[in-house]
């Protein structure tokens, strides 16, 4: 008998908020196709497709997370009688596994996308408690890169199986968003969430001291420091070599990447970078900092800097320089499942 998994998630795409998503619903999707594992997802009502037999939606009501998870667990609970393996991610997991391991014959894993100290420059005390509560209790732990393996033992003392995420390819369409924008020079990109992870204050520095007036970076995305950056971008006089275009619908994604010049990703944490591996896609030349996408590339096929302005100036002059990517072997979701499928057999064992 194939195992039985009951999966956790809380985005599903097209209702995506970041990579954990983009994960849940592509892994969701090849364990689907697949005879080797049976898979159940359940996550809130307001982000699952419809009509799909193996996820359940569950009305979550307002609130926060915390508030909303703990609505969704009680039936998580009840829909992990019948599962071998209950697979959550990240600390909003914590709960409905633990309950589910405590409740039920049942191996409880979970997979560490990012922790809090990779979000926040002062975790939440509730988080960091949550996670190691995790490491402290879950059967097997998960994490999508060496690096995230790595902090996950610095910050918890635990030791994790380390399965990479799997490439997302995106497909232009033709469109010129360069020409869009009336972009003469070279055009650079950046798409994310407005936080402090990502390290977008250390990008603005660095265009002031690109001393190149023609390169413009384009900005997407939006967050609670958007408001921040429009006024640093001024008071660093580049506020006209920056264009901030907001939220870019996915269907677009592609077309801004596939426009730049170079693709600049500045995070002070990334525990894998999916933008990272879209923009490679495209055959656009990216500037990243530490990275666990890195770990599955060639050395040569990222220009990888350290997270200040001064090298990532440099690692942009670097790459407007390429002549394009070079090549590289993708990473596939089927091979992410493999990887899975593996690790639930050798726990059950």
């Amino acid at each position: 008998m194939p195992p039985s998994v009951l999966m956790l998630g809380w985005g599903f795409p097209p209702n995506i908020s970041g990579g954990l998503d983009t994960f849940v619903g592509s892994l969701f999707w090849e364990f689907d196709d697949r005879d080797d594992v049976d898979v159940e997802l359940v996550l809130p009502a307001e982000f699952a497709p419809d009509d799909v037999a193996a996820i359940h939606g569950i009305p979550t009501g307002d609130g926060d997370v915390i508030e909303r998870i703990e609505r969704l667990s009680e039936e998580f609970v009840e829909r992990a009688a019948d599962a071998d393996v209950v697979h959550t991610h990240d600390w909003f997991g914590y709960d409905p596994g633990v309950e589910s391991q405590s409740t039920h014959d049942v191996q409880w894993m979970t997979t560490f996308h990012s922790l809090t100290q990779d979000r926040n420059l002062n975790p939440p005390d509730y988080e960091v408690e949550t996670e190691q509560r995790i490491v402290d209790r879950a059967d097997s732990l998960v994490a999508v890169s060496d690096l995230t393996a790595g902090r996950v033992r610095e910050f918890y003392g635990g030791d994790s199986n380390v399965v990479h995420n799997g490439f997302q390819r995106v497909e232009p369409t033709g469109r010129d968003v360069k020409a869009e924008l009336g972009i003469d020079g070279p055009m650079l990109f950046f798409v994310g969430r407005h936080t402090h992870q990502k390290g977008i204050t250390h990008l603005l520095y660095a265009m002031s001291k690109l001393r190149r007036p023609e390169v413009t970076l384009v900005l997407g995305g939006s967050g609670h420091l958007t408001a921040q950056l429009e006024r640093f971008a001024e008071l660093l006089g580049v506020d006209d070599q920056i264009e901030f275009v907001g939220y870019v619908p996915d269907a677009e994604l592609a077309d801004y990447y596939a426009s730049a010049d170079a693709f600049v990703s500045a995070s002070l944490a990334e525990p894998f970078g999916m933008t990272v591996v879209e923009a490679l896609s495209t055959g656009t030349p990216v500037v990243t900092t530490e990275c666990g996408a890195a770990e599955v590339l060639p050395d040569d096929c990222l220009v990888l800097v350290d997270s200040h302005s001064d090298a990532i100036a440099d690692g942009i002059d670097a790459a407007l320089a390429m002549d394009g990517v070079p090549d590289f072997e993708e990473r596939t979701w089927a091979d992410v499942a493999d990887d899975y499928v593996a690790l639930y057999e050798s726990l059950l064992a």
